[in-house]
């Protein structure tokens, strides 16, 4: 897919009713280039070579079977081949019918070994180019195995939940609702001896489960085209659910590579703003900045989904945030020029995680009628476009001079845009920043350092404090010893008196006045 650009201007209306016109390099692309290539009239894909999924599946499934009538009759040659050098070296080792007995039986076991050689050679060329060779072995090899560890390992709580929403939806069903769940659970098993395959047989099983599935649910169930788009994403969200370990980023694909360059390439554009790709957004309203933030949440949060369509869901939901900032910044409708270079700087502000990886799990497995047409496809064709314009960046792209943009790449340097040519407000006093986002950053910066200031004093004022309040206790006790020992304090101990003394013996009750008894 091409990414053309083009000069356009973008008007600006301050609050003075001060209007400026700027003159920079915009991102365009022909809405026709997003369908696909052979003109069907659906979204095409940059991951099916600007087809749709289902002209890239009558593609992949003519190449393949070329490639399988081309093997076929490699191995037939090669067969030949060998049938003949094996019977010239037969015939070159015959021997007369005169030798003795012993040399024969020693002619015997070579002819018999021979044989036994060439039948095995002929059979693993054989095998080798046949189509479901790979398959077979694999069987053969997994027999005395024990089952995949993602098959029988203690299902997650999404897992569990996934199975029970499948079940209840099916039960409304009743007979293609048994007919359904029977043919998933099959699969999802047959899949447990695929995982070694590669990421687009992978894909090519599970799409053929899918029209095999909504095939049998029109012809045999007659169930009405609506019903049947229910039943497939119900499908869709128990399988891909119940393989999503087994199927996202396979090992025997490059996704993880292609995450990792697309990462490092996003981190060395973090000096893209918005002006160098024409945004028409300004963040310093509240609003615009808070769709911003939600965007960029969205298109985040899709690593976290298993499902292809909750996947195109955050798509789908990151795109509508960034047409609400478009509009709410223009007083307008945001048109698809607007868009693609807002979802750029929404991707490169955000750097999705295991974008790549997301980009073909949603490609390789999600229903195809989803990709083909409606918003989701719209908006997954415009992500993939935004994907392959970041790839692709060049100083010609950002109207910047070639020596400039290696700097800024290799970060020797970094962009300072003029004063005299901007439209967003600056951040006064404090450095010159590329973007309102990175304003209100400096702004917060600033706050955390007076904040900073505030607590070095508070925790200075506290040890002062702590400081006297020591200083007023021994001064307390110093005094209070000076007191004591000017004024000792004496202690004198009790009269002894007897038990029948006369002293107060008035004040004591009656039974316990003592008596006097005359001698």
């Amino acid at each position: 897919m091409v990414l053309v650009c083009e000069q356009r201007s973008y008007h600006w209306t301050s609050d003075t009713e001060m209007s400026q016109r700027t003159e920079r390099r915009g991102i365009h692309v022909d809405q026709s280039e997003l369908l696909c290539n052979k003109g069907c009239g659906y979204y095409g894909n940059a991951a099916w070579q600007g087809l749709c999924s289902k002209c890239w599946r009558e593609e992949y499934q003519r190449a393949r079977q070329k490639q399988i009538q081309e093997d076929w009759a490699l191995a037939e040659k090669l067969q030949r081949e060998e049938e003949a050098a094996y019977a010239s070296i037969q015939g070159a080792q015959s021997q007369p019918q005169a030798q003795p007995q012993a040399s024969l039986g020693t002619f015997s076991k070579f002819e018999e070994k021979k044989t036994n050689e060439k039948t095995r050679k002929v059979t693993t060329v054989k095998k080798f180019f046949s189509p479901s060779s790979r398959t077979a072995s694999k069987k053969d090899n997994q027999e005395g195995k024990t089952p995949s560890p993602s098959i029988s390992r203690q299902s997650s709580i999404e897992t569990d939940r996934a199975s029970r929403d499948f079940v209840d939806f099916l039960k409304t069903m009743q007979k293609p609702g048994r007919e359904v769940h029977k043919h998933s659970r099959t699969f999802i098993e047959s899949m447990a001896n695929k995982k070694d395959l590669g990421a687009d047989e992978l894909s090519e099983y599970v799409q053929d489960f899918y029209q095999n599935m909504s095939e049998r649910l029109m012809t045999h169930f007659k169930v009405s085209s609506e019903n049947v788009e229910r039943v497939m994403d119900e499908v869709e969200k128990y399988i891909m659910t119940r393989l999503y370990k087994s199927v996202f980023c396979p090992e025997t694909s490059d996704d993880e590579k292609k995450d990792l360059a697309t990462q490092k390439r996003i981190r060395a554009l973090h000096w893209v703003d918005i002006q160098m790709l024409c945004v028409p957004v300004d963040e310093e309203i509240p609003e615009v900045s808070e769709n911003v933030v939600k965007a960029i949440t969205d298109v985040i949060e899709m690593d976290s989904k298993r499902v292809p369509r909750d996947k195109l869901a955050c798509i789908t939901r990151c795109s509508k945030h960034i047409f609400s900032a478009i509009k709410i910044t223009k007083s307008e409708p945001a048109s698809a020029d607007d868009f693609l270079p807002t979802l750029i700087y929404i991707v490169l502000k955000a750097n999705p995680p295991r974008l790549q990886s997301n980009i073909q799990y949603i490609t390789r497995f999600c229903n195809p009628s989803r990709l083909m047409t409606g918003e989701d496809g719209y908006y997954f064709t415009n992500l993939c476009c935004a994907v392959a314009f970041i790839e692709k960046l060049d100083a010609q792209s950002l109207n910047l001079d070639p020596e400039d943009f290696e700097r800024y790449m290799s970060g020797q340097a970094s962009p300072r845009r003029p004063e005299t040519d901007s439209s967003w407000p600056q951040v006064d006093p404090g450095p010159v920043v590329s973007s309102p986002a990175l304003a209100k950053v400096y702004q917060n910066l600033e706050l955390l350092s007076g904040l900073g200031g505030r607590q070095d004093r508070v925790l200075a004022a506290a040890q002062s404090l702590q400081s006297d309040l020591m200083t007023w206790q021994e001064s307390v006790g110093q005094e209070v010893q000076e007191i004591m020992e000017k004024y000792p304090l004496e202690i004198r101990p009790p009269a002894p008196s007897a038990i029948d003394s006369d002293v107060e013996n008035d004040l004591l009750p009656p039974p316990l006045t003592p008596q006097v008894f005359a001698g």
